[in-house]
């Protein structure tokens, strides 16, 4: 593929979306493409944090439960994911983390039916496996994992509980959620999605999908920072039939009644348990606002030629890449990934030459096309820093295998 660094500037100009990166603190000279990963400081939630800290901790303290509607943040906060997800403002509710709220899901889905089968894909990302087999032996069930192809016949009169992740957090595949959770809806199953690398980047439609149940994380594309919380998707017609496991007073009918007897509170409320990290809370608003004025058909479109670009550049100028993510757009999410079997060096070569994407055990290298902040450019620039570093074999430095805690 042809395409200059002229021809990436003169794209980034005529881009629609181009000014919404002057809404983010990206440092100079820097490519970030691990947006998938963690996104970008939103320049709002700076001053957004030290409002919530100098004002409404510190001069009003206690008072901003109400003053400030801090006890309405998880319900407010949620309404601004809503239209991101295709889905209902009471619908969606802010709390805890995406473990935390799969648990809550997975323990409720289980308990609608008697059946003794929960049913997901091999090579999920882990922790929804692990939060998966620690449900199903608390519940006395049994976790079945089938490879990803066999996944739909697999699909049957004993199975409780399907758990997918919409787009596949290594390679980016992606499944027909419409297709898949009609399928399961005939069967009697519930079907859970996990949004975490979809939600805030890739159109989703969970009502036309006729999806019942999605967890989500809050400090990927929707850049809610670093542990942000998490959102959970309970459709309307659901929600009065989940009790969720974790039964904290936040997720009672009256919580300042101070009762010893627990009764849920209406609507997706039940699905509270402690406290809402107002914090977090606020520096994840400051993240969902900052997608005022893009339309998810918008940020899709620009996700899409991004990609075509990217992928281009790597095939004509790093052949030893070899890409394991589809092509066709309804077929993957909004990242990309290549196979390298020295991928880890040359993930730690990049962003030693300040292009920043992240590697995937055992020989993935992933670089995230953030739509909302991310230019053409940016792409010309880490293809050619990443060509050098093949050309001249600089990943082969002895620092570059050198491992730390996070990968």
């Amino acid at each position: 593929m042809s395409f200059t660094l002229a021809e990436a500037r003169a794209a980034d100009a005529a881009d629609p979306l181009r000014p919404f990166r002057d809404r983010f603190h990206l440092p100079q000279g820097l490519v970030y493409l691990d947006g998938n990963s963690l996104g970008a400081l939103p320049k709002a939630a700076v001053g957004r944090l030290g409002r919530v800290i100098e004002e409404e901790w510190g001069e009003e303290l206690i008072r901003s439960w109400n003053s400030r509607d801090w006890i309405g943040a998880p319900q407010r906060v949620g309404a601004k994911i809503a239209p991101l997800i295709g889905a209902k403002p009471n619908e969606v509710i802010v709390a805890d983390s995406t473990s935390v709220n799969l648990f809550k899901l997975l323990v409720a889905a289980a308990g609608l039916s008697d059946r003794k089968v929960i049913l997901s894909e091999a090579g999920n990302f882990h922790t929804d496996l692990h939060i998966a087999s620690g449900a199903a032996d608390l519940l006395g069930l049994q976790l079945e994992i089938a490879p990803r192809a066999e996944v739909e016949a697999r699909i049957g009169a004993d199975v409780a509980v399907l758990l997918l992740t919409h787009v596949h957090y290594k390679s980016a595949e992606r499944f027909d959620m419409a297709r898949i959770t009609a399928k399961a809806a005939e069967a009697g199953i519930v079907t859970i999605w996990d949004l975490s690398h979809s939600a805030g980047a890739v159109p989703l439609d969970l009502n036309g999908a006729g999806a019942e149940l999605a967890v989500g994380c809050g400090y990927k594309y929707l850049n809610g920072g670093p542990g942000a919380p998490a959102f959970l998707y309970v459709a309307e017609p659901l929600q009065g039939r989940l009790l969720s496991p974790l039964r904290g007073w936040m997720g009672h009918a009256e919580p300042f009644a101070f009762t010893d007897d627990y009764r849920p509170a209406a609507g997706i409320d039940r699905m509270l348990a402690g406290t809402p990290p107002i914090l977090s809370l606020a520096a994840l608003e400051a993240g969902l606002d900052a997608f005022e004025g893009a339309t998810p058909a918008r940020l899709w479109s620009k996700a899409n030629a991004l990609f075509d670009v990217f992928h281009g550049l790597v095939e004509q100028n790093c052949p030893e890449l070899v890409c394991i993510t589809p092509r066709l757009p309804e077929q993957r999410g909004s990242h990309i990934s290549f196979r390298h079997p020295n991928a880890f060096e040359i993930c730690q070569a990049l962003i030693a030459a300040d292009v920043i994407g992240d590697f995937r055990a055992p020989d993935v290298v992933r670089f995230g096309l953030t739509p909302l902040y991310l230019g053409f450019e940016d792409l010309w620039q880490a293809v050619d820093r990443m060509a050098a570093i093949l050309r001249d074999g600089t990943w082969r430095e002895p620092r570059f295998a050198v491992r730390g805690k996070v990968t």
